[in-house]
């Protein structure tokens, strides 16, 4: 028996839903494949072969047969790509492995640097090399589970991102569902979220008939709706995704990062069509150079090139530093340069008080976006280029947030132009500003200075620190300006009054801060170290400090040289950490926080770390754990889980249907557990 359910007026077709759940079932499973079918040949193979009102069809018939049967709708129906909810606030989640951002450079010998590091790191000269597009857009992570798309994160600090899901189930290149055919099933994949050009140029069209503001560039653009907090917003602009990495993966044994590329690609994925195989870093800059014109062509935008090596067991040999990975680096093409007048120079006075010249310009397009401040960098550097008020300036913007000038064009002063002399004191506070040591930025000596203040406490409240929600730039420079907050320990002090007498500070907003402050002592040890702003210690730092030690009092307590046993602290952070914790003022900070209750232990479970050191490398199905439910004990334990065997391989363990990690452990002589081994070992050992 067919039911005809009548759909909204401006559906010109009625939709027939079967009338028993059996019929209904079978169908919503053959129109969920053929909807996905449709997905993939118009988003990712840009080959549609139905109607774009043939496709509306199947989608509403599928619609209508799971609003009939409920119990018929599944996570990864294309139903459920737009919620209509807003969502309240973004949750923290954890990536199944960093994130680290890639090294850069800007020429050619750097890049053969690279590759004669990769070669003695390895001992060898033959090296293939995978050379992809880096895209310009923002950096996330796709988890999916037994196929079904799970989790989206943004790159957040490399350890920990936003949940963004919903709004990355709106873009149709990103599958609901890994297809039958790949070996995939639990896996974490990287990727690239960005806006094609011609769609941004038409939506921006499209907003400034409609009296809004245009957006200032695709990366922007597309980086700005990821993080809107109404999924049905995001869902009407064109969003697209590039997947670059497969950075976790429970099934499949793969050699090399081309592998990859192909079994994602497999899986259904958007994988870029111009990724090429290399021999040799000769062959890569040949083709880096090919590019140099070729990439303006494209419809979207692309800042440079990835060179990564292919082969992963490689990975592993060359390890990474606290930033980067040593196998990998991005090549970034030269940048745009425009020339303009450099109208005044103002000073800047940073978090640590480094007086940095800002050159104020007449306003100038570069690389999408008005520029009309540049840096200046230093003293030194305004000296050496002889910078001077009123000069006709090149500028350049190469990745750095605030542009930068290149040099001024002397030929063309005729004489009115004015020299601009350094200051010797604090441009806030009045202060002296001096020089320590070999250091070339001159510093304001008075760590009470308002501008220090201001730029201490936005850094403490940070998203990847504190992350302390309302308390913006404005709000800090009002509470500094009042005297209300000379320190970081003064926010846990401030009461609903001192926060109303702020103009437009209204009372919800007050308490929504206090609310949000007193939050943040929950905040864990590594965020709170982040937090401090310790020169040299970024995120990645302040989580390697908080597994080696259990509080703050411990690192405080630690020398250089207990430091730098640390695998990635080198001298100069381990000389920075002592250095701030043997200031008087930074320690008398540290317990006052103490005393406010902000977490200064690492919560975790007491767990002995017999395996601490062993390095395992997991291969085939095991019965009674998933890849990533063994992976987890072992660290749990202390051990370390690799993705594939070389000789600092401690064990490997094998499943059903083991891959060539096995052969390639035998001929390393690597120790070889069966499951049920494994087992004994956590048994015995633990």
């Amino acid at each position: 028996m067919i039911e005809v359910i009548e759909m909204a007026e401006e559906d010109d077709e009625d939709i027939e839903v079967p009338g028993s759940r059996d019929e209904a079932e079978e169908r919503a499973e053959e129109l969920r494949d053929e909807i996905r079918y449709h997905d993939r040949k118009y988003y990712i193979e840009n080959d549609p072969v139905i109607s774009d009102h043939e496709y509306d069809m199947l989608v509403k018939e599928l619609k209508a047969i799971e609003e009939e049967y409920p119990d018929l709708e599944t996570p990864d129906s294309p139903t459920q790509r737009v919620i209509s909810a807003e969502i309240d606030e973004f949750e923290t989640v954890e990536h199944m492995s960093a994130m680290l951002s890639l090294d850069n450079t800007y020429n050619h010998e750097e890049l053969r640097d690279f590759d004669r590091r990769v070669r003695e790191g390895l001992g060898r000269e033959d090296i293939e090399y995978v050379v992809e597009p880096k895209i310009d857009g923002l950096g996330v992570a796709l988890y999916y589970e037994d196929k079904v798309f799970q989790r989206g994160s943004t790159r957040g600090d490399g350890i920990r991102g936003e949940d963004i899901t919903p709004n990355l189930k709106t873009v149709h290149t990103i599958p609901l569902r890994l297809r039958d055919e790949t070996v995939l099933e639990t896996a974490e994949f990287r990727g690239e979220v960005y806006m094609p050009r011609d769609e941004f140029e038409e939506m921006n069209e499209e907003r400034v008939e409609e009296g809004k503001n245009a957006f200032a560039n695709p990366r922007n653009a597309a980086a700005g709706t990821v993080r809107n907090k109404d999924p049905s917003v995001v869902a009407d602009r064109p969003l697209d995704i590039f997947i670059y990495t497969l950075s976790y993966n429970s099934e499949g044994e793969f050699e090399t990062h081309w592998q990859c590329l192909k079994e994602m690609e497999r899986a259904g994925l958007k994988v870029n069509e111009n990724v090429v195989k290399k021999e040799g870093i000769e062959e890569v800059i040949d083709h880096i150079d090919s590019w140099q014109e070729k990439k303006e062509e494209l419809n979207y935008e692309i800042d440079g090139i990835v060179v990564k090596v292919n082969r992963l067991n490689y990975h592993d040999e060359l390890g990474a530093t606290s930033k980067h990975p040593r196998w990998a680096i991005a090549y970034k093409y030269p940048a745009m340069r425009k020339t303009t007048e450099i109208k005044e120079i103002e000073v800047q006075v940073g978090r640590t008080g480094k007086l940095t010249p800002i050159a104020i310009l007449e306003p100038v397009q570069l690389s999408g976006t008005t520029v009309e401040r540049a840096s200046l960098h230093n003293e030194d550097e305004l000296e050496r280029k002889d910078v001077m008020v009123g000069d006709t300036a090149l500028v350049e913007k190469a990745g750095e947030i605030i542009p930068q000038v290149v040099k001024v064009i002397t030929d063309e002063r005729d004489g009115s132009e004015e020299e601009f002399e350094f200051p010797h004191t604090c441009p806030v506070c009045g202060s002296e500003a001096r020089r320590f040591g070999d250091e070339v930025a001159r510093r304001c000596v008075n760590a009470q200075c308002p501008a220090q203040v201001k730029q201490r406490l936005e850094h403490w409240g940070a998203r990847g620190a504190m992350d302390i929600e309302g308390l913006g730039p404005k709000v800090l420079n009002k509470l500094v300006e009042k005297g209300y907050l000379k320190s970081i320990p003064d926010l846990y002090e401030l009461g609903k009054i001192q926060l109303t007498s702020i103009e437009r500070m209204a009372q919800k907003s007050a308490r929504n801060l206090l609310d949000e402050i007193e939050k943040s002592k929950e905040q864990s040890l590594d965020r709170v170290i982040y937090g401090l702003g310790i020169k040299f210690v970024g995120d990645h730092v302040a989580t390697l400090l908080t597994q080696h030690y259990d509080s703050m009092d411990e690192i405080i307590d630690a020398d250089e040289e207990e430091l730098q046993e640390i695998d990635e602290i080198g001298p100069k952070i381990a000389e920075s950490i002592v250095s701030f914790f043997d200031d008087e003022q930074n320690r008398k900070m540290v317990e006052k926080l103490k005393g406010h209750g902000v977490t200064m232990e690492v919560e975790r479970e007491e767990v002995e770390q017999f395996l601490e050191g062993k390095k395992f490398v997991f291969t085939g199905a095991l019965d009674n754990y998933t890849r990533n439910e063994a992976s987890e004990l072992v660290e749990k334990y202390g051990g370390r889980v690799t993705s594939s065997v070389s000789g600092a391989t401690d064990y490997l363990v094998v499943g059903e249907n083991p891959g060539s990690k096995l052969d390639d452990a035998e001929e390393e002589g690597t120790t070889i557990l069966e499951e049920e081994e494994f087992e004994e070992l956590l048994r015995v050992e633990g």
